[in-house]
């Protein structure tokens, strides 16, 4: 008994401390993405005509860990079947913070454009059983910065 009630106080800790993690996280990129929201970032291969550009590749790369609590649900999900919402946020956050880092660094370079974004995801930590640990995700691009000689 004394057990059950220690694993359910845990996960009741886990669940909280985690919910106010990601909420903070969401908090800060959303505003984060206000800010940046004046750069163009898109999946074209092809940089848009007329302007002569440097080019740069940029990118923004991060790494996000599954709390317990997330773990656990999953591997419910996993016994009955259905979308595993609680890995969605964990790829959703992980892309977001990532796309915003590769704009981070376009926007010191003084790019005006950002095209050919791509992502790469990874797993890069299994735990027991091959659950995922974390994920990483690197979101890289092409950043077009006014030539030198133009300034």
């Amino acid at each position: 008994m004394f057990e059950l009630i220690v694993f359910l106080v845990l996960m009741t800790l886990g669940y909280l401390v985690g919910q106010f993690a990601e909420k903070k996280h969401y908090k800060s990129i959303t505003e984060r993405e206000k800010k940046l929201k004046e750069l163009p970032t898109v999946a074209s291969r092809f940089p848009p005509p007329g302007k002569r550009h440097d080019q740069s590749l940029v990118m923004g790369n991060t790494v996000i860990s599954i709390d317990y609590f997330k773990r656990f649900v999953a591997t419910l999900r996993n016994l009955f079947g259905g979308r595993v919402t609680s890995y969605e946020t964990l790829l959703d956050r992980a892309r977001r913070e990532s796309l915003l880092r590769m704009k981070e660094q376009a926007k010191a370079m003084g790019a005006e454009y950002v095209f050919n974004v791509k992502y790469e995801t990874a797993s890069i930590s299994k735990g027991r059983n091959n659950t995922i640990g974390s994920v990483e995700v690197l979101a890289y691009g092409t950043a077009l910065v006014k030539p030198r000689d133009a300034v």
